[in-house]
């Protein structure tokens, strides 16, 4: 947009017409403009995206804020990222917070390539990455904080054949016939990758934030709570370790 706005007087040639063309025709088609564009703007970066990762969205800013109010900039705490596609929450708060450690983790290595690459486009080295179905390669490893976006929508939910959700890769959206499968798990699970203390957040549905609070409750999570996107949803729910309950 800015090419054509500089040059709004030049002609286009014959190569240009079709390239303009044919980026005409995806659009028109529904493709989302991220991946068009192959790239995608998240709380003051920009990102490289493809149809192998899920489009960063405004209402996941949420869950770095979050982030940055219970790490101290000073503080050299380890953060885990489940499932970071793209990277960008997981770069977003090590660009913020410098001296964190941040682990991002990924079950498609297509995902962590383009992770990898939004990490050196922002020359951030702060971040490291693990192909991990979850918490699987992760081993004897702590966290002070563990944070995810993860899959959350019902795998019969009719919006997934709708709008931009249709050329985003299944595997980030849908999670179980009621969506929470990946949730469970990860409260599940958590308990045994954070240091006593350590925080648990993750974003989920509209309408899936009571159930959550139980599951955090229930794996003996303190301190739970939900809190609201910019549209009014409760959109983040999240816990913190007691330290009695922390597994070994």
């Amino acid at each position: 947009a800015v090419y054509l706005i500089a040059h709004a007087g030049d002609a286009l040639n014959a190569v240009q017409h079709e390239q303009f063309a044919a980026l005409a025709a995806r659009r028109r088609a529904g493709e989302p403009v991220a991946y068009i564009t192959g790239t995608r703007e998240f709380y003051g970066l920009e990102f490289a995206v493809t149809p192998a990762v899920l489009i960063p969205r405004p209402e996941t800013e949420g869950l770095v804020e979050w982030a940055l109010e219970h790490i101290a900039p000073a503080a050299q705490a380890r953060v885990l990222d489940l499932g970071t596609g793209s990277g960008c929450i997981a770069l977003s708060i090590a660009h913020e917070r410098p001296r964190a450690q941040l682990c991002a983790v990924d079950c498609s290595e297509a995902s962590l390539e383009i992770a990898r690459s939004n990490a050196q486009r922002h020359r951030i080295g702060n971040a490291t990455f693990l192909h991990s179905d979850w918490f699987a390669a992760l081993g004897t490893q702590r966290f002070d904080c563990i944070v995810s976006n993860p899959p959350y929508i019902a795998a019969g939910d009719a919006h997934l054949a709708q709008g931009d959700l249709r050329f985003e890769p299944a595997r980030a959206l849908a999670s179980g016939t009621d969506g929470l499968d990946a949730i469970r798990l990860i409260v599940a699970q958590a308990p045994q990758y954070l240091q006593a203390g350590g925080w648990l957040a993750f974003e989920h549905g509209y309408d899936q934030a009571a159930r959550c609070r139980q599951l955090l409750q229930a794996a003996g999570f303190t301190q739970v709570f939900s809190r609201r996107d910019l549209a009014g949803i409760e959109r983040i729910s999240g816990g913190r370790l007691d330290a009695s309950r922390s597994k070994s």
